[in-house]
């Protein structure tokens, strides 16, 4: 027997079998002065929160350059020798054309800022939404601050060209390996990852190319999607020789759909 249980319609959802009386309507509720602030911290209401990011973020971002993330802890400080060298990382992508991005904190982030502009490059921060967070540094020229990691991740990832990680902590790690699982499953197109500090990260690398391979939880190849090195000048000249083959590849495959689509013409 069909249902003979009454339709409730509320915007374009149907309800059938209602639990409670609701005898306002929407727009009731709306022009209603008299209602308490509860609502702000509901789930349609962050969907808002979350839409209005990926606004703001898109359009931020759009003209940005090629550009280049940079992660790296937030706790060092100027004079320590890795600080320094995130300093010098930021000046010789900004040299080479590019834009630097960082999460727009202290530490690792704030030295890759600082080559930038003091290279008179452009200079990009994205922040988040922490406990601890103190703003972002006085060496972004463009800044976002974001309430969501995620809609954070997807603007590294879809506005910047390839990522550096100096040494840093649980963030810089997810952000190297969320990039790698990304370009191992084609999620996005392949694009340069390294890995800045030999020592550092040396027992990660050991731990990925012996524990994980000999496991059988990634394959040998897996382990040449990053480079690992002390360089900023070969970190730099690795990115945009992979650009440079991509680019030639691109430019390959726009001739080959060419030919084709002239001979089909033909």
């Amino acid at each position: 027997m069909a249902p003979t249980d009454p339709v409730h319609l509320r915007g374009p959802v149907l309800v059938r079998r209602q639990k409670g009386d609701e005898r306002t309507t929407t727009d009731q509720r709306l022009l209603d002065q008299n209602q308490d602030t509860d609502w702000l911290h509901t789930d349609p209401w962050r969907v808002l929160r979350i839409q209005s990011e990926f606004v703001n973020g898109f359009g931020a971002l759009a003209e940005l350059p090629d550009a280049v993330s940079v992660f790296g802890s937030a706790r060092t400080r100027p004079g320590d020798p890795v600080y320094e060298q995130a300093v010098e990382l930021g000046r010789a992508l900004t040299e080479a054309g590019y834009a630097v991005v960082t999460g727009g904190g202290p530490g690792q982030m704030e030295a890759a800022n600082k080559g930038a502009w003091e290279a008179n490059g452009r200079s990009v921060g994205l922040g988040i939404e922490l406990p601890m967070e103190q703003g972002l540094n006085r060496w972004v020229d463009l800044g976002l601050h974001f309430r969501y990691f995620f809609i954070r991740k997807t603007m590294f990832v879809k506005y910047t060209q390839a990522f550096v990680c100096t040494p840093g902590g649980f963030g810089t790690l997810d952000e190297f390996f969320e990039a790698i699982t990304l370009v191992q499953t084609d999620k996005i197109t392949r694009f340069p990852i390294v890995l800045l500090g030999v020592d550092f990260w040396t027992p990660l690398v050991d731990w990925i190319r012996g524990t994980l391979v000999e496991h059988g939880m990634i394959s040998a190849p897996d382990t040449d999607l990053f480079l690992v090195t002390d360089s900023v000048s070969e970190t730099v000249e690795y990115i945009r020789d992979a650009h440079e083959r991509a680019a030639v590849t691109a430019e390959q495959r726009e001739d080959l759909y060419g030919e084709e689509h002239r001979g089909a013409e033909r």
